[in-house]
């Protein structure tokens, strides 16, 4: 990120206290992790923040710090609070409002036909606006945002646009897309530390996690060299690299594959050699009969004579 746009987005924080999130259909681990450490890196600064996701959260993200924030609208902050309640001509005279102990009280005085609703007729809506800023992260394309993205409601909202695929469309007023970066959290590490965001222990689990998942445990020809120097920045925030998970029965690397499985020991021989047995015969050869040994036998009774 060139200095020209590291200012830019530092202005556009600094100016608006109320900031919308906002993430893609089906998000990857990546692209969530990132988007929600910015969500909370933005919360530790004291702004009101909302983050956005057009579909539910996927399994394999679910154990992210504050996935439980993800809502499936922007937020931009409260709009005008209307109060509204039946009316026929002459039942209300005025209209008027107090003021006291830091409260504002609305009177409606009867006309002369007198009320004729009551207080469960009085109903009140208040609608979020639409988001002075928008930082839509590790998408591509704003139609991927899905009913989260309304052109004429968006209008005036302004627009950053934070990711790291060569095939995203350039939108937004302010474009942070730099395909060198191996994943979008190692992105993200660098927005906050530009706006001095001390990162914790929450944001460094979440984006190790994404970084982890983006380059295939680090594991992927296209891993970036700042994704080794962030990595070993968010463990001194004290993430840890997880051990993956192995499924039944998986070896744990292909060279156990080919690993041939050492020969079984006994403690006999499995089998007799042909020297063995020439010994043994030759032994019972040498070794004298008894005088009787030719003599014929004859069976009587149980006695043998």
């Amino acid at each position: 990120m060139d200095s020209f746009t590291s200012q830019r987005v530092q202005e556009l924080v600094s100016k608006h206290e109320a900031i919308a999130i906002a993430t893609g259909t089906n998000p990857n681990l990546d692209s969530m992790a990132a988007t929600l450490s910015l969500y909370l890196g933005l919360s530790k600064m004291g702004k009101k923040v909302s983050v956005a996701c057009p579909t539910d959260p996927l399994v394999e993200v679910s154990s992210l710090v504050g996935i439980n924030r993800v809502k499936k609208q922007l937020a931009g902050g409260a709009a005008d609070l209307a109060v509204s309640f039946p009316y026929q001509e002459g039942s209300i005279e005025k209209v008027s409002y107090t003021l006291e102990n830091g409260r504002l009280n609305i009177i409606v005085k009867a006309g002369s036909s007198g009320l004729y609703f009551s207080e469960k007729d009085v109903t009140y809506t208040q609608a979020d606006s639409a988001p002075k800023l928008l930082l839509i992260v590790g998408t591509p394309r704003l139609s991927d945002l899905g009913p989260l993205f309304n052109a004429d409601t968006l209008k005036e909202t302004v627009i950053v646009n934070i990711d790291n695929k060569s095939e995203n469309q350039g939108f937004g007023e302010v474009v942070l897309v730099s395909p060198e970066f191996s994943s979008v959290s190692e992105q993200v590490v660098r927005l906050l530390q530009s706006l001095a965001i001390d990162i914790d222990i929450d944001m460094a689990q979440n984006l190790l996690s994404g970084i982890h998942f983006a380059t295939s445990n680090f594991q992927h020809p296209k891993t970036s060299a700042s994704a080794f120097e962030i990595a070993g920045f968010l463990m001194r925030k004290g993430a840890i690299r997880k051990k993956e998970e192995k499924a039944e029965g998986q070896k744990g690397s292909i060279d156990a594959l080919f690993t041939p499985s050492p020969a079984p020991s006994f403690s006999q021989p499995f089998r007799e050699t042909t020297s063995s047995v020439a010994q043994k015969h030759e032994a019972v050869e040498e070794k004298e009969a008894p005088p009787d040994w030719l003599t014929p036998k004859i069976y009587k009774g149980s006695t043998i004579v």
